[in-house]
């Protein structure tokens, strides 16, 4: 069976843009959310998921992660929006 990867976009309370990918989705969310994610998401609690895609393989999700941080946050907003 093919493991699925997604990358992910969260809203933190600071209103701040976390971007993230992994291949188990519900608990990787679930750990953010109990505090025990990533430190830059762990101090600004509570956060929303606000997008989500889902990718064959690491390699194309990490690159997309990388092209999502690279972007505006202008450009971000409007992803989320699907713009």
């Amino acid at each position: 069976m093919k493991i699925l990867w997604y990358l992910y976009i969260l809203r933190c309370s600071d209103n701040s843009l976390y971007t993230g990918i992994t291949n188990d989705f519900g608990k990787r969310i679930g750990m953010h959310r109990l505090g025990k994610g990533s430190k830059y998401v762990r101090s600004r609690l509570p956060v929303k998921l606000v997008y989500k895609e889902q990718h064959q393989d690491e390699k194309s999700a990490r690159k997309r992660e990388y092209d999502i941080k690279r972007m505006t946050r202008k450009q971000k907003e409007k992803l989320i929006l699907g713009l």
